[in-house]
């Protein structure tokens, strides 16, 4: 659990008088981890290059210029780089004191996407003119935050079934209830998987999360076979070949492109299936293009990167200063992992197909924004310094002494 364990001298005046009594002593910021930095433009390089080779056909046929996604992908990581240096810059402890109205925000954003005129049959996006938002993508940022300032509130109760472990599925229920409404199974899953994986981080009873995801399972059956278009992609998963013209046409040119690619692949540009034939192949299925043209190496290289990811993002959070900190980590660096793991699944027909991008590599606008936002504030917490002998958040609870974080599995 990541949580600082009181020793038994606890004193009982309010913090405020307790923090003014210590002496300020000021800890010098730790530098930027640079194997992270590295690990996440190493993957904003080979997504923009892949993104290139897999669009350069259909955008000339199309817009009649060749590089039209490229450029629009180099704005977005103009923008993105922005949103990166800012979220390693603030101090990202004002998120504790913004916890409700972000989630409020995100909450109302999902519903108006309710009210948009469908793209591609589901209502996902707001459009602003010529822009167009994604709410999920700041719903993913208000739930974590939420949990990281919850679950740090609730550290000694986290174990109670119904003031540490009900309120968080409640609130990733209306996130997720949203969301399939939208509809939008694959991100509704990351949230739930995200919400789940902190509560265990946290020391909730494995025994309540084994029978949430028991009380989930007649919903989820129901999801599925209670939705014709959901049933024929996941009849597509088992027998894709009868699909070939309709719900299994993307994965079976995957296939195809990722066996084309053999070890070390076709070369750059020299994708077939890029030529019309691979679908989304710069959003969804971008892996598919990557294993044509790079080959088995190229993907191994690009699942490297998201285990170092993935590494350092731990390392991060249980390095933190603080605990808000450490929660607010961990479950960035745990929601990157479920969306990578989720979304090379589908491309390799290991799951079926759930419409989830790959973080940092496929092309997107808001989505690769805050996404780059989000490994700011992994860096952030990776370096921020804390001042006197508590930090803001860490005020409501009176302590003169911390021991090492510990964590425990509850049955």
């Amino acid at each position: 659990m990541i949580t600082e364990r009181f020793g038994s001298d606890v004193d009982a005046r309010p913090a405020p008088a307790l923090a003014t009594q210590a002496p300020a002593v000021e800890v010098p910021e730790r530098a930027y981890d640079l194997w992270l930095l590295g690990a996440v433009l190493a993957l904003l390089s080979i997504g923009t290059v892949a993104i290139y080779a897999s669009t350069a056909t259909f955008a000339g046929q199309r817009f009649g210029d060749a590089s039209y996604f490229l450029d629009r992908q180099i704005v977005f990581l103009g923008l993105g780089g922005f949103a990166l240096w800012f979220g390693a810059s603030f101090d990202y402890r004002r998120l504790y004191r913004l916890t409700y109205p972000l989630l409020l925000g995100s909450l109302a954003l999902l519903a108006v996407t309710l009210a948009m005129p469908p793209l591609n049959g589901a209502r996902r996006w707001i459009f602003l003119g010529p822009v167009t938002v994604q709410p999920v993508e700041l719903a993913k940022l208000a739930l974590v935050t939420y949990l990281a300032y919850s679950l740090r509130r609730k550290e000694e109760k986290v174990k109670s079934f119904t003031v540490g472990f009900v309120p968080h599925l409640v609130v990733c229920g209306l996130m997720m209830g949203l969301l399939l409404l939208q509809p939008d199974l694959g991100s509704s899953l990351i949230l739930g998987a995200t919400t789940l994986t902190m509560l265990f981080v946290a020391g909730a009873r494995v025994s309540y999360i084994v029978l949430s995801v028991l009380a989930a399972a007649p919903i989820a059956y129901h999801l599925v076979v209670g939705t014709p278009w959901r049933m024929q992609r996941f009849l597509a998963y088992f027998n894709p070949e009868a699909f070939s013209h309709q719900e299994a046409y993307q994965f079976l040119q995957a296939r195809l492109a990722m066996g084309s690619g053999g070890l070390t692949g076709v070369g750059l540009g020299e994708s077939k299936q890029s030529l019309g034939y691979m679908p989304e192949g710069h959003n969804d299925f971008i892996m598919a293009p990557i294993g044509e043209e790079l080959g088995f190496v190229g993907v191994a290289v690009v699942l490297a990167l998201f285990v170092l990811l993935l590494w350092r993002g731990v390392r991060a959070a249980l390095g933190a200063r603080d605990i808000f900190g450490g929660y607010l980590a961990f479950g960035i660096t745990m929601m990157f992992a479920l969306q990578a793991l989720l979304n090379v699944g589908v491309v390799l027909g290991v799951v079926p197909n759930k419409g989830i991008t790959l973080p940092l590599v496929s092309y997107g606008g808001t989505s690769l924004v805050l996404t780059m936002f989000l490994i700011g504030l992994i860096l952030n917490v990776g370096r921020r310094p804390v001042f006197g002998a508590r930090d803001e958040a860490d005020a409501a609870i009176p302590l003169i002494k911390r021991k090492r974080m510990r964590v425990r599995v509850a049955v």
